[in-house]
């Protein structure tokens, strides 16, 4: 056997390991790391362990190295085995170690939100759909509610983490929406219906309503459903996460 591959939980434990395998020391293979350890969501969720690929080295290949370590070091005698071995050692691990090839940002994305749903217990399919300006991802699959949470909860902190996890890999900033069982759609819908009633409401007694505290996107499809109303107007206040959209009258 002239090549392995190997895992661990990090680079030198899987080249540790290969080395077992091969029944050699580290100076006389070739090391390429084929992925990097990744500890994934609180520790365990989406972990991933290091791996490498180890190929035994010609002999000439080594035999240069040692050539080329003993003609530096001919003149001190004062020069240890040790230290010769040393330097042998480091001199392979140079020429031999190469980098990870490039993460593709939304592969690992994708990752991420299947091994996230797998330690909930859930097997899902994720369609990305990738945009200009964003990209979605749709997540099917059965038993979603889970997933999604009291009016999206869940699926907003997932996404949160989801565009964490991408934009760590990715060479500019990139922006992906997570929806699951067509989520943000019937959303927008009740939201939108929701401010017709409180906009007719806040008309009627000329009462301003309060809503509940929304996220951003959420507050934000409230005041486009009523920007254009003839008889109120709608403005936020509060902080985040406790921000809050008002209707009043105009």
């Amino acid at each position: 056997m002239t090549k392995v591959v190997a895992t661990g939980k990090t680079i030198e434990d899987a080249v540790e390991q290969g080395l077992s395998q091969l029944g050699t020391s580290r100076k006389h293979v070739h090391v390429t790391v084929l992925e990097q350890p990744s500890k994934g969501f609180l520790g365990f969720i989406g972990a991933r362990k290091a791996k490498v690929e180890l190929t035994i080295l010609p002999e000439p290949a080594v035999d240069e190295v040692k050539a080329s370590a003993s003609f530096h070091l001919q003149d001190s005698p004062a020069q240890t085995a040790e230290e010769e071995e040393h330097l042998v050692k480091q001199s392979s691990a140079t020429v031999a170690e190469e980098p990870a090839s490039k993460i593709d940002p939304y592969e690992e994305a994708v990752r991420f939100v299947r091994e996230t749903a797998a330690g909930m217990g859930l097997e899902v399919e994720v369609d990305l759909r990738r945009g200009k300006d964003e990209s979605v991802m749709d997540i099917s699959g059965s038993d979603l509610g889970m997933l999604i949470g009291r009016r999206g909860q869940t699926l907003d902190a997932l996404q949160y983490l989801t565009n964490i996890v991408a934009n760590r890999h990715a060479g500019g900033y990139v922006k992906i929406i997570l929806d699951a069982e067509n989520f943000r759609l019937r959303r927008q819908k009740t939201l939108e219906n929701l401010a017709e009633r409180l906009a007719a409401q806040v008309t009627r007694t000329g009462k301003e309503v309060i809503l509940e505290p929304m996220p951003p996107n959420e507050r934000k499809t409230i005041h486009a459903a009523l920007q254009r109303h003839a008889e109120v107007r709608t403005f936020s206040k509060g902080d985040e996460p406790n921000r809050r959209v008002i209707i009043a009258k105009k």
